[in-house]
């Protein structure tokens, strides 16, 4: 990283198919609406279970972006 501030979020990405989707659809999402994302850390995975199944799958994704100044 360059000198400077740094912010620190997190989001919940969530997807039917995989947990790589679920962190995807997480950045890209915040990417919308936060500039300058500069890292996206994985920092838990879980699923959700209906019926004795996965119906989902869930990544929490921990962003960081530069403040301005």
């Amino acid at each position: 990283m360059t000198e400077g501030v740094y912010k620190i979020v997190e989001v919940v990405g969530v997807s039917e198919k995989s947990w790589e989707d679920a962190g995807r659809k997480a950045v890209e999402a915040a990417s919308g609406s936060i500039r300058d994302l500069r890292v996206a850390e994985v920092v838990k995975l879980d699923m959700k279970v209906e019926g004795g199944k996965v119906a989902a799958f869930r990544a929490r994704v921990a962003l960081s972006f530069k403040l301005e100044a």
